[in-house]
Protein backbone atom coordinates (compact mmCIF):
# COMPACT_ATOMS: atom_id res chain seq x y z
CA UNK A 1 0.00 0.00 0.00
CA UNK A 2 1.22 3.69 -1.05
CA UNK A 3 1.25 5.81 2.55
CA UNK A 4 0.16 8.70 1.33
CA UNK A 5 -2.60 7.59 -1.42
CA UNK A 6 -3.23 4.20 0.24
CA UNK A 7 -3.85 3.04 -3.74
CA UNK A 8 -1.17 -0.50 -4.22
CA UNK A 9 0.90 -0.80 -6.91
CA UNK A 10 2.21 -3.92 -8.79
CA UNK A 11 5.32 -5.11 -9.30
CA UNK A 12 5.04 -5.00 -13.14
CA UNK A 13 7.52 -6.55 -15.92
CA UNK A 14 6.89 -5.88 -19.55
CA UNK A 15 8.65 -6.63 -22.77
CA UNK A 16 9.90 -4.38 -24.90
CA UNK A 17 10.68 -3.80 -28.61
CA UNK A 18 14.51 -2.20 -29.66
CA UNK A 19 14.83 -0.26 -32.12
CA UNK A 20 18.34 1.83 -32.69
CA UNK A 21 19.22 0.95 -29.31
CA UNK A 22 16.38 2.31 -27.69
CA UNK A 23 13.87 -0.49 -25.89
CA UNK A 24 10.64 0.64 -25.57
CA UNK A 25 7.54 -1.12 -24.18
CA UNK A 26 5.01 -2.91 -26.47
CA UNK A 27 1.32 -3.71 -26.24
CA UNK A 28 2.35 -7.57 -25.42
CA UNK A 29 0.65 -8.80 -21.55
CA UNK A 30 2.92 -7.94 -19.00
CA UNK A 31 3.74 -10.16 -15.41
CA UNK A 32 2.51 -8.41 -12.90
CA UNK A 33 3.28 -10.08 -9.38
CA UNK A 34 -0.17 -10.38 -7.15
CA UNK A 35 1.96 -10.08 -4.39
CA UNK A 36 4.97 -7.28 -4.22
CA UNK A 37 8.38 -8.18 -2.89
CA UNK A 38 9.31 -7.44 0.42
CA UNK A 39 12.36 -6.03 -0.60
CA UNK A 40 15.02 -5.96 -3.36
CA UNK A 41 18.89 -4.93 -3.82
CA UNK A 42 20.05 -2.31 -6.26
CA UNK A 43 23.75 -3.42 -7.38
CA UNK A 44 26.09 -0.56 -8.98
CA UNK A 45 29.94 -1.18 -9.84
CA UNK A 46 32.77 0.09 -10.59
CA UNK A 47 35.51 -1.47 -12.23
CA UNK A 48 39.15 -1.15 -11.64
CA UNK A 49 42.46 -2.34 -13.13
CA UNK A 50 45.67 -3.42 -11.81
CA UNK A 51 48.08 -0.51 -12.75
CA UNK A 52 51.19 -1.99 -12.08
CA UNK A 53 54.63 -2.96 -14.17
CA UNK A 54 55.23 -6.82 -14.67
CA UNK A 55 56.74 -8.20 -12.13
CA UNK A 56 56.84 -4.84 -9.65
CA UNK A 57 54.94 -4.64 -6.03
CA UNK A 58 50.92 -3.49 -6.90
CA UNK A 59 50.23 0.13 -7.62
CA UNK A 60 47.42 2.05 -7.55
CA UNK A 61 44.22 0.63 -9.69
CA UNK A 62 43.07 2.67 -12.31
CA UNK A 63 39.70 3.29 -13.17
CA UNK A 64 38.44 0.19 -16.19
CA UNK A 65 35.02 0.68 -16.50
CA UNK A 66 31.42 1.16 -15.08
CA UNK A 67 29.71 -2.12 -15.41
CA UNK A 68 25.58 -2.36 -16.09
CA UNK A 69 23.71 -2.29 -13.06
CA UNK A 70 21.81 -5.23 -11.56
CA UNK A 71 18.57 -5.39 -9.64
CA UNK A 72 17.23 -8.97 -7.71
CA UNK A 73 14.26 -9.61 -6.33
CA UNK A 74 14.49 -12.42 -3.79
CA UNK A 75 11.51 -15.36 -2.92
CA UNK A 76 8.77 -13.20 -4.78
CA UNK A 77 5.47 -15.19 -3.94
CA UNK A 78 3.28 -16.44 -6.00
CA UNK A 79 0.37 -17.51 -5.06
CA UNK A 80 -2.52 -20.06 -6.44
CA UNK A 81 -4.70 -20.83 -3.46
CA UNK A 82 -7.60 -18.05 -4.59
CA UNK A 83 -6.96 -16.46 -0.85
CA UNK A 84 -5.20 -13.73 -2.81
CA UNK A 85 -7.73 -10.91 -4.12
CA UNK A 86 -7.54 -10.86 -7.95
CA UNK A 87 -5.89 -14.07 -7.67
CA UNK A 88 -7.39 -16.36 -11.16
CA UNK A 89 -4.30 -18.24 -12.50
CA UNK A 90 -2.52 -20.87 -11.10
CA UNK A 91 0.64 -20.78 -10.21
CA UNK A 92 2.24 -23.12 -12.89
CA UNK A 93 0.11 -20.52 -15.35
CA UNK A 94 1.71 -17.44 -13.92
CA UNK A 95 5.08 -18.89 -14.23
CA UNK A 96 5.05 -19.73 -18.26
CA UNK A 97 3.62 -15.70 -18.14
CA UNK A 98 6.39 -14.77 -16.20
CA UNK A 99 8.95 -17.08 -18.61
CA UNK A 100 7.44 -16.07 -21.83
CA UNK A 101 7.60 -12.33 -21.09
CA UNK A 102 11.55 -12.19 -19.37
CA UNK A 103 13.09 -15.40 -20.18
CA UNK A 104 12.43 -16.86 -23.35
CA UNK A 105 15.15 -16.73 -26.14
CA UNK A 106 13.97 -14.26 -29.11
CA UNK A 107 14.78 -16.07 -32.17
CA UNK A 108 15.09 -13.00 -34.28
CA UNK A 109 17.06 -10.87 -32.13
CA UNK A 110 19.20 -13.60 -31.04
CA UNK A 111 19.54 -12.91 -27.39
CA UNK A 112 17.31 -13.07 -24.59
CA UNK A 113 14.75 -9.98 -24.33
CA UNK A 114 14.50 -6.89 -22.80
CA UNK A 115 11.66 -5.97 -20.58
CA UNK A 116 10.88 -3.08 -18.49
CA UNK A 117 10.79 -3.41 -14.62
CA UNK A 118 8.41 -0.69 -12.85
CA UNK A 119 7.39 -0.40 -9.61
CA UNK A 120 6.35 2.66 -7.60
CA UNK A 121 9.76 5.34 -8.84
CA UNK A 122 11.50 2.39 -10.10
CA UNK A 123 11.66 2.13 -13.90
CA UNK A 124 14.48 -0.29 -14.93
CA UNK A 125 15.39 -1.42 -18.30
CA UNK A 126 17.19 -4.93 -18.50
CA UNK A 127 17.46 -8.63 -19.00
CA UNK A 128 17.05 -11.09 -17.12
CA UNK A 129 20.15 -13.03 -15.89
CA UNK A 130 18.19 -15.36 -13.86
CA UNK A 131 15.30 -17.10 -12.72
CA UNK A 132 14.73 -19.37 -9.88
CA UNK A 133 11.16 -20.89 -8.55
CA UNK A 134 11.13 -22.72 -5.14
CA UNK A 135 7.85 -24.67 -5.27
CA UNK A 136 6.21 -24.47 -1.59
CA UNK A 137 2.84 -26.23 -1.50
CA UNK A 138 1.20 -28.66 -3.42
CA UNK A 139 -2.04 -30.19 -4.32
CA UNK A 140 -2.97 -33.90 -3.60
CA UNK A 141 -2.23 -34.39 -7.22
CA UNK A 142 1.35 -32.41 -7.16
CA UNK A 143 0.36 -29.54 -8.89
CA UNK A 144 1.93 -26.42 -7.31
CA UNK A 145 -0.18 -23.90 -5.52
CA UNK A 146 2.22 -21.77 -4.35
CA UNK A 147 6.14 -20.45 -5.30
CA UNK A 148 8.55 -18.29 -4.16
CA UNK A 149 10.64 -16.74 -7.04
CA UNK A 150 13.76 -15.08 -7.49
CA UNK A 151 14.95 -12.80 -10.11
CA UNK A 152 18.16 -11.51 -11.04
CA UNK A 153 18.10 -8.43 -14.10
CA UNK A 154 20.60 -6.36 -15.79
CA UNK A 155 20.53 -3.12 -16.76
CA UNK A 156 20.27 -2.67 -20.80
CA UNK A 157 22.77 -0.90 -22.76
CA UNK A 158 24.13 -0.93 -26.09
CA UNK A 159 27.40 -1.23 -26.44
CA UNK A 160 27.81 2.15 -27.38
CA UNK A 161 26.55 3.81 -24.41
CA UNK A 162 28.62 1.76 -22.54
CA UNK A 163 31.53 3.00 -24.53
CA UNK A 164 30.19 6.50 -24.45
CA UNK A 165 29.29 7.02 -20.83
CA UNK A 166 32.85 5.35 -19.62
CA UNK A 167 34.23 8.81 -20.86
CA UNK A 168 37.59 6.53 -21.91
CA UNK A 169 40.86 8.67 -22.49
CA UNK A 170 43.36 5.44 -22.15
CA UNK A 171 44.44 3.36 -25.28
CA UNK A 172 44.77 0.41 -22.69
CA UNK A 173 40.63 0.40 -22.79
CA UNK A 174 38.51 0.14 -26.05
CA UNK A 175 37.08 3.37 -27.23
CA UNK A 176 34.64 4.21 -29.43
CA UNK A 177 35.44 6.70 -32.07
CA UNK A 178 32.46 8.94 -34.14
CA UNK A 179 34.17 9.95 -37.72
CA UNK A 180 34.03 13.38 -38.44
CA UNK A 181 33.96 15.17 -41.32
CA UNK A 182 38.11 15.34 -42.79
CA UNK A 183 39.28 12.31 -40.37
CA UNK A 184 40.97 9.23 -41.62
CA UNK A 185 42.05 6.11 -40.32
CA UNK A 186 45.45 6.90 -39.63
CA UNK A 187 44.33 10.11 -38.76
CA UNK A 188 42.74 8.79 -35.64
CA UNK A 189 44.91 5.92 -34.71
CA UNK A 190 47.97 8.86 -34.64
CA UNK A 191 45.36 10.42 -32.38
CA UNK A 192 44.50 7.56 -29.76
CA UNK A 193 47.53 5.19 -30.06
CA UNK A 194 49.93 8.10 -30.98
CA UNK A 195 50.69 5.92 -33.63
CA UNK A 196 49.05 6.03 -37.19
CA UNK A 197 50.66 2.38 -38.13
CA UNK A 198 47.96 0.67 -36.16
CA UNK A 199 45.38 1.65 -39.16
CA UNK A 200 45.15 -1.76 -41.03
CA UNK A 201 44.33 -3.27 -38.02
CA UNK A 202 41.97 -1.42 -36.51
CA UNK A 203 40.40 -1.51 -40.55
CA UNK A 204 40.52 -5.77 -39.99
CA UNK A 205 38.93 -5.03 -36.42
CA UNK A 206 35.80 -3.23 -38.06
CA UNK A 207 35.39 -5.19 -40.46
CA UNK A 208 36.18 -2.44 -43.23
CA UNK A 209 36.21 -3.27 -46.70
CA UNK A 210 37.56 0.30 -47.85
CA UNK A 211 39.19 2.07 -44.71
CA UNK A 212 39.56 5.04 -47.07
CA UNK A 213 35.62 5.82 -47.50
CA UNK A 214 35.04 6.62 -44.23
CA UNK A 215 31.19 8.56 -43.59
CA UNK A 216 30.69 11.14 -41.09
CA UNK A 217 28.56 9.60 -38.10
CA UNK A 218 30.20 5.87 -38.52
CA UNK A 219 30.95 4.38 -35.16
CA UNK A 220 34.39 2.99 -34.96
CA UNK A 221 35.98 0.63 -32.49
CA UNK A 222 39.83 0.85 -31.77
CA UNK A 223 40.54 -1.93 -29.38
CA UNK A 224 43.22 -1.96 -26.39
CA UNK A 225 47.15 -2.18 -27.03
CA UNK A 226 48.09 -5.56 -25.87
Amino acid sequence: MSVLSGTKTKLKISPCDVSNGIATVNGDTPFEALINPEEYTHFSYIEYADNKAQGGAGGEKKYARTKPDRVEFKEMVLDGTGVVPGTSTSVLQQVALLRKVAYKYDGTEHEPPVVEVSWGPMLFKARLESLDVKYTLFKPSGEPLRARITLKFSAFTTNEEVFRSASMESPDLTHLVEVKAGDTLPLLCHRIYKDSSYYLAVAEFNHLHNFRALVPGQLLRFPPLV
